[in-house]
């Protein structure tokens, strides 16, 4: 099965479990609208791509994984675009959460999400018992504190940011659980595959700054300047375009030579390399060359 398929098969059977006659229907809605039509699934991607160069021997704990960690990126958007932090009309060319239904239930469903990842991850891992724990431990650790997703939206409430730290949390967090748990859920359990994930994750970040100041909204889905209008720590502001785009480049290098030896070491190098290649927005794209 194509990669995306896989994903997207996984996700349905983990929302299987909560869209039951028994549940308040605008929630379950609402999770619906949170998870799917958008998005490029970066994170379960680079889970999947992990699990399976390093043999990928129990597809269904890959699967449990991956759709995992993708409704955790879920969850963290729909907080981050209420009204008491980005305030955001539109995520993935659609209305957010709180837009389409209503604040409270938005608060609710990016609560509901992050349940439903542990929840996917004990049934479908069950039969793996010893990579289960683990993995648990590796989903917790990336949304609680200290520095986990709820960690990095904290930051944006302290008056003194440091901007490694803050990206870590934000977002460099999530991507290091992807590729720590792919190889966990493969029988990896080398620590090493944080790097990767970390330093990619990084990079992602000072992408998405960069498109925060140089992308088209339309084409990315959701508003620009929002870190100017809030505030908010960004490699741009702190690195200014070129410094940026070389710290982009640095981090990439750094996350494609920390893959550690496995059977599909090189499969896998090429596809970062590929996919890490869209990161900067086309109109910047000469800068970068």
């Amino acid at each position: 099965m194509e990669s995306g398929q896989r994903i997207e098969a996984a996700l349905e059977r983990a929302f299987a479990a909560i869209e039951t006659p028994a549940g308040p229907p605008r929630l379950a809605a609402a999770m619906r609208h949170a998870a799917f039509g958008g998005g490029q699934r970066i994170r379960p991607r680079l889970c999947l791509a992990v699990a399976m160069a390093c043999g990928d021997d129990r597809p269904e704990v890959t699967d449990a994984a991956l759709a995992a960690i993708e409704v955790l990126h879920c969850a963290s958007l729909v907080h981050d675009d209420l009204p008491c932090f980005d305030d955001a009309d539109t995520r993935r060319g659609k209305p957010t959460v709180h837009r389409a239904f209503n604040e409270p239930l938005a608060v609710l469903t990016g609560d509901a999400l992050i349940v439903l990842a542990f929840q996917t991850l004990s049934r479908g891992a069950a039969g793996a018992p010893d990579r289960m724990a683990r993995l648990v431990d590796i989903v917790a650790a990336a949304i609680g504190a200290p520095t986990g997703l709820c960690a990095g939206q904290a930051w944006e409430s302290e008056p003194d940011v440091d901007l490694t730290e803050y990206q870590r949390a934000k977002t460099g967090v999530l991507f290091a659980a992807a590729t720590e748990a792919g190889a966990t859920a493969a029988g990896v359990g080398s620590p090493t595959w944080r790097t990767l994930g970390a330093r990619l994750g990084e990079a992602y970040q000072v992408a998405d700054d960069l498109r925060d100041v140089a992308a088209d909204p339309e084409k990315l889905g959701k508003p620009v300047g929002q870190d100017e209008a809030l505030g908010r720590p960004n490699a741009v502001k702190e690195l200014g375009v070129p410094g940026a785009i070389a710290r982009l480049k640095a981090l990439v290098t750094e996350a494609v030579d920390s893959i550690p030896e496995c059977p599909g070491r090189e499969p896998l190098r090429t596809l970062i390399l590929e996919e890490t290649g869209r990161f900067i927005p086309a109109s910047l794209a000469r800068e970068a060359a």
